[in-house]
């Protein structure tokens, strides 16, 4: 058995399934499932989303400058998948979804309060692509359910059962197999 060659696609799977919630003043929130995300820098800390123009949230990101990124769950499967499907045109995500819009610390747009994490985010810089609009964004603030800390305060997001999106489906993360640096450690005999 050989390999194919296949015309270029986006084949750089698996990737995280997160929500992003918006909101302009005056109007009720809205959330926009996104799966492609990922880090870009540590000092300081920023990231990217990347949002088709067309999207109802497009335009609120655009012209409010924030969002938060919120962490999805095997518990909020049904709810990221329904938020991706759904426009915020015609429909309250947060109330159909039955999901608790919490009030931020740093920007307006609200965290959605089930979620495990929430990365508060101020966009610095969009980059049209084509077919998406890459938004770059600086991590102002983030908020961890203390559910998923351990006993000495660090974070394990091993229990949030976190899920991914590959090739139009969702995972849930699986077992963990290592630790970063964990190929050249030492080990006690």
């Amino acid at each position: 058995m050989g390999k194919q060659e296949w015309k270029p696609g986006n084949m750089l799977y698996p990737v995280p399934a997160v929500m992003l919630s918006c909101q302009r003043e005056g109007e009720k929130p809205n959330i926009i499932t996104v799966a492609w995300a990922g880090t870009i820098c540590s000092d300081p800390v920023m990231l990217s989303v990347s949002i088709r123009k067309e999207r109802y949230s497009h335009d609120i990101i655009s012209e409010t400058g924030e969002f938060v990124v919120n962490l999805t769950t095997e518990e909020l499967c049904h709810a990221t998948d329904y938020c991706g499907v759904r426009s915020g045109r015609d429909v309250d995500k947060f109330k159909e979804m039955h999901l608790t819009a919490e009030k931020a610390s740093k920007i307006k747009a609200p965290l959605i309060g089930e979620s495990p994490v929430n990365l508060e985010c101020k966009v610095v810089d969009v980059k049209e692509l084509g077919s998406h609009d890459m938004f770059i964004a600086q991590v102002v603030a983030v908020h961890v359910d203390e559910k998923y800390l351990d006993d000495k305060g660090r974070l394990d997001l091993g229990k949030a059962n976190l899920i991914t999106y590959s090739h139009g489906e969702y995972f849930g993360l699986g077992k963990k197999l290592g630790k970063f640096g964990y190929s050249v450690e030492k080990k006690n005999k």
